[in-house]
């Protein structure tokens, strides 16, 4: 059984070898060579080898005469090849001898075919080429010239149109590489232009706006001068005209204006003719790079940028000098640059289209008014120079009305003058209080002496005096007033004068105008003139005649004020009569001027009075003199005179006429019945002095004594006006009071104590009562001394009567 199962596997790994590619019968061996029959399997394997061989001899033998037959005929073969293969070398000889001239006549045609193709496809592609090298060409040219804008537009007709058709070559592809490369160039180029514009408008600024401040003059005097003509553009660039100018430029491709990048233009005018603000400047660097920026879809950027960098410029302009307010030229400047300033940003909002609109420049103007604003009040509050406010509100006109031209509102600016009017008119109260109290201080405080006609026109053409009386005078003669009065009139005219200079140009109306000079020069008035006179009146030293005078001088000045308000009147074209009119308070002021300085001479006539009362010594405890009257005191006798000489300064003015003297004649009355009465309050005051406690009726008869001169004094008249015995009066209480004492006359006093007919009305009994118990002290101690006498003591007990009943008459009433 095993032999069988050995045998079949022997066949079946022998077929597979015959079967199998040699390469794969390693597997199939291997199988053989592991088994136990190897040597069956050789057996075998020997035995399929003699099988096949036999098989192979068998089909040799089978095939080998057609093999033979085969042989014979592939020899007979190769002769005729050899005949044929010679026959076709020698036509292919004699064809190649023939077909060398045709061959060389083809290649020829060939060559000149292939040129002809190359030729027509060199010309094809040039076609193309050329124009995007010609192209290239005027675009490096236009880069070399700085033609910037016709350069960008070339270049974006050469990446748009040309290249796209030859982009296959390489000069193509280093073209595309170089294109954002010259974009960036012509952007930084034009961007660096627009700096140095911007720079360079910022240093010019000063003198563009100095140029349309001048150009805004001239229109000016020309609207004022001929203002029936129409008005020519001054040097300045109609705005459409402009406009137009610069949108055709840029619609036929070319950059606007001129290609030079100068911020600054020559300035080549006529002597004659003041070139206009736009015209010195060159705008084409700001259109160029608006343009540029344009194409290169960067507009909002550029927009942005330019924005910004004028804000800044703004600031910078608006930021005053530490120092303007020292001169005008400061001020000048900072205007010129404010105006040179908005004057570009007016016509670059004028002659493009977006880069700035109305809404920005208007923001910009806002900034502007309350930078310019804040600036001029912090700055003008340090001036004290009349003058120089003066001129600094000349030049806020011409600078508000330069721009209000170009189209700016400037009504804060004129609110801001007027707010400056208050400041201009306190600066011009400080100066005229200096001028007051120098023509106070210098003043004679006497009457204008005048000898001749001219000299007396002179001074009524300085102050209005009309007085008929004084014109029938002779010459020479005295007008009333002193220096100080022309003087102080003139002033106040040209205080009028500096309110009415400040008014103009403020577009105010002449109610307005009049009301502002009137309120001023009531301040004046009221204030700054009535405190020098008040200064004049209290100086130290002043005398009376000077008083006098003062109030002379006041006098004339109140009747002034009504020529005053005519000067006023005129000068404003407003009719006293008007509604709106503002009086003048310059006749209060001049009558209180004329009180105080009544009030002062009263005070100091009292004061020399008291100077003279301390020298009065009299006994108090002196007998009754015989004959019962004494001599006056020497003091009196000195201060009556003194009263006289006074008081003939009062009433003897030289050169016064008699209308002009009747209020100082008041003044004397007044003085005059004030000195009597502080006589007589005096004298009583030292009667009832508490540190007096003994008082004799000889020192009352002395006492008497003195009030008689004084009562002489008084009937003498030495004030005239005075009527009847109307200056008694001021002695009337003292009188009636020694009356009761000398004369002893107890029991009328007590009689008729409460009756309007009383004799003694005027006498208090507290006064009497006093004054008894002062005697009544010297009565006790003369009786001490007299030892007793009868008399005296009779005289003691009367006196201690009469006090009772005083006392009892005080109790009742």
């Amino acid at each position: 059984m095993a032999s069988v199962e050995t045998a079949a596997e022997h066949e079946r790994i022998l077929r597979e070898i015959e079967s199998t590619d040699t390469n794969c019968i390693g597997p199939t061996l291997r199988s053989v060579y592991d088994g136990q029959e190897h040597g069956l399997f050789m057996d075998k394997l020997d035995v399929r080898i003699r099988n096949h061989d036999r098989e192979i001899e068998k089909m040799c033998n089978h095939h080998f005469q057609g093999f033979v037959d085969s042989i014979t005929e592939l020899l007979k073969v190769r002769g005729e090849a050899l005949k044929l293969k010679s026959q076709v070398t020698e036509t292919n000889r004699r064809l190649q001898e023939d077909g060398k001239e045709l061959m060389n006549s083809m290649e020829e045609l060939q060559r000149c075919r292939v040129q002809q193709r190359n030729i027509a496809t060199t010309i094809d592609k040039l076609t193309h080429c050329l124009p995007v090298l010609e192209m290239y060409s005027r675009l490096q040219e236009q880069m070399r010239a700085k033609r910037y804008y016709p350069a960008l537009c070339t270049l974006e007709q050469l990446e748009q149109t040309c290249l796209p058709r030859v982009e296959q070559y390489r000069f193509c592809s280093i073209m595309s590489q170089n294109i954002p490369k010259l974009r960036a160039l012509i952007r930084d180029t034009a961007m660096a232009q627009l700096r140095d514009f911007l720079e360079s408008i910022r240093k010019h600024s000063d003198k563009i706006g100095e140029t349309a401040i001048k150009q805004a003059q001239l229109q000016r005097s020309l609207d004022s001068s001929v203002s029936t003509h129409p008005r020519p553009l001054i040097g300045r660039r109609n705005r459409k005209e402009l406009a137009v100018t610069t949108a055709s430029a840029v619609q036929n491709g070319g950059s606007p204006f001129s290609e030079q990048d100068s911020g600054i233009l020559d300035e080549e005018e006529d002597e004659e003719e003041v070139p206009g603000a736009q015209e010195l400047v060159d705008f084409s660097p700001v259109y160029r790079c608006l343009h540029i920026y344009t194409v290169l879809g960067l507009h909002d950027e550029f927009e942005n940028y330019y924005r910004k960098q004028r804000r800044k410029q703004a600031r910078l302009v608006l930021q005053p000098h530490s120092n303007m307010h020292e001169t005008l030229d400061g001020y000048r400047r900072y205007f010129n640059q404010i105006v040179g300033f908005f004057v570009v940003e007016d016509h670059v909002l004028h002659t493009t289209q977006g880069l700035v609109n109305r809404a920005y420049v208007e923001e910009l103007w806002e900034l502007a008014l309350s930078k310019i604003t804040a600036a001029l009040r912090t700055h003008s509050s340090y001036c004290d120079d009349p003058d120089l406010v003066l001129d600094l509100k000349n030049l806020i006109v011409i600078f508000a009305d330069t721009l209000q031209g170009y189209g700016f509102p400037v009504s804060q600016l004129f609110d801001m003058l007027l707010e400056m009017r208050e400041q201009y008119s306190e600066i011009l109260l400080k100066r005229w209080n200096v001028t007051f109290r120098q023509a106070l201080d210098q003043d004679n405080y006497s009457p204008i002496p005048v000898s001749t006609e001219e000299e007396f026109k002179h001074y009524t053409s300085q102050f209005p005096l009309h007085d008929p009386e004084l014109d029938k005078l002779p010459f020479p003669k005295k007008l009333p007033f002193s220096e100080f009065v022309p003087k102080v009139y003139s002033q106040l005219k040209e205080f009028i004068y500096a309110c009415l200079k400040y008014s103009e140009d403020l577009h105010l109306s002449s109610s307005e105008v009049d009301d502002m000079i009137r309120k001023s020069t009531n301040l004046l008035l009221t204030r700054t003139l009535s405190n020098c006179l008040q200064y004049g009146i209290k100086k130290k030293n002043i005398g009376l005649a000077e008083l006098v005078q003062l109030i002379i001088n006041s006098t004339h000045l109140e009747h002034s004020c009504q020529f005053l308000e005519e000067f006023i009147s005129n000068i404003t074209n407003v009719p006293l009569d008007a509604v709106s009119a503002t009086k003048l308070y310059g006749p209060s002021t001049f009558k209180d001027a004329c009180h105080a300085a009544e009030a002062e001479i009263y005070t100091s006539l009292n004061a020399k009075i008291d100077q003279f009362l301390q020298l009065a010594d009299y006994d108090w405890l002196a007998p009754v003199p015989g004959g019962g009257v004494s001599d006056v005191s020497d003091y009196l006798i000195d201060l009556l005179a003194f009263l006289r000489s006074t008081f003939s300064v009062f009433t003897n003015l030289p050169g016064t006429p008699i209308e002009h003297a009747t209020l100082p004649g008041k003044v004397a009355q007044t003085a005059c019945m004030s000195a009597c009465k502080h006589i007589s309050t005096s004298l009583l005051q030292l009667l009832l002095d508490p540190e007096l406690r003994q008082i004799s009726l000889g020192a009352l008869h002395q006492i008497n004594s003195d009030v008689k001169e004084c009562e002489s004094f008084a009937r003498a008249g030495p004030v005239s006006g005075f009527q009847g015995d109307t200056l008694l009066l001021a002695f009337s209480d003292l009188r009636q009071l020694l009356d009761l004492f000398t004369q002893w006359d107890w029991s009328t006093y007590l009689a008729d104590y409460g009756k309007g007919s009383s004799k003694y009305l005027r006498v208090n009994p507290h006064t009497a009562l006093a004054l008894l118990e002062k005697m009544r002290e010297t009565g006790k101690k003369n009786m001490i001394l007299a030892q007793l006498r009868k008399t005296d003591r009779d005289r003691q007990k009367l006196i201690d009567t009469v006090i009772k009943q005083l006392r009892n008459l005080i109790s009742q009433h």
